[in-house]
């Protein structure tokens, strides 16, 4: 899925071809829910036929029945094309402006003070889709630090979709893409690409060199160990039932240090009470004092 600035299945019509029937739809529901997390409501079934009649024809399978079996036989291998198939990333540079405004204003000036002898930061973008999201987050960190003292900054990058790793990790993009970016940024992070990569720009190496990409499930096991200043995980749990997202919020609130922030999307929020944080803006959150929340 794309974690972060993404929308699951866009309303696009089912095209003609295989049905897919009530049997193979249950069977996809319960395997997307149960290694995703993602909720398919039965409201879905056109739009998973219509994504994945891609997939089949890729596959060379002639019905929803056998590509349910292929998944059965194949595994975790075509569980990625499953879930790859069935997420849309939208996404743009600058998305939800306030975030990194806030992130330039005081989320990384209050990191500074706490890391002021590590002087350390540590930024998790979860749910990075195509890159947008962690190179705004370089950017405005590369702006934020003060020029001449070196800080151990590193960005990591994350998300279900394999493909979107891959692209953000090339760093390349279309220049109509870019229209958020304010031209100072524009000019001071990219570089305008030539031969073929004419009408596309590319993320200059000191801003790139910042970000770590990998794919990572956030429903299974987190090889990091944290302390993070900032997470981002926007547009993502949207897709959870309640229990899923408590629980990945619990896990949030044990890798961020104390003090540190929770930037989710526009329209998640956190129950009031879910300790150990703090509502402090438009869907940011801060986590208290010293207690972390276990996994």
């Amino acid at each position: 899925m794309s974690h972060s600035a993404s929308n699951l299945m866009s309303s696009e019509p089912a095209p003609l071809g295989p049905v897919l029937g009530d049997a193979e739809f249950d069977f996809i529901r319960h395997v997307v829910g149960e290694n995703a997390g993602i909720v398919l409501g039965p409201n879905k079934r056109q739009l998973v036929q219509g994504r994945l009649a891609r997939r089949l024809r890729e596959l060379g399978l002639p019905s929803y029945e056998a590509y349910c079996a292929h998944v059965r036989e194949s595994g975790p291998e075509e569980l990625v094309g499953l879930i790859n198939a069935l997420t849309t990333n939208v996404t743009s540079f600058f998305r939800e402006n306030h975030h990194f405004e806030a992130l330039a204003s005081y989320m990384i000036p209050e990191a500074m003070k706490r890391n002021q002898v590590s002087r350390r930061l540590r930024i998790w973008s979860a749910g990075c889709s195509s890159g947008e999201e962690p190179y705004c987050i370089a950017m405005v960190a590369t702006e934020a630090l003060p020029a001449g003292v070196r800080w151990d900054t590193k960005i990591l990058a994350t998300d279900i979709d394999s493909d979107m790793i891959a692209y953000g990790q090339r760093g390349v993009y279309p220049v109509d893409r870019l229209s958020s970016v304010p031209a100072e940024r524009l000019r001071r992070c990219f570089r305008k690409g030539i031969g073929a990569n004419a009408g596309h720009a590319l993320v200059q190496p000191d801003i790139a060199r910042l970000i770590t990409f990998r794919t990572l499930n956030l429903m299974q096991n987190w090889p990091m160990s944290g302390p993070f200043d900032v997470i981002f995980c926007r547009n993502v749990m949207i897709y959870f039932d309640q229990a899923t997202r408590e629980r990945i919020v619990s896990r949030f609130a044990s890798l961020l240090a104390p003090g540190g922030y929770l930037c989710l999307g526009h329209s998640e929020s956190i129950h009031a009470g879910s300790a150990p944080f703090r509502l402090v803006g438009k869907t940011i959150y801060r986590k208290q004092g010293n207690e972390a929340l276990k996994n």
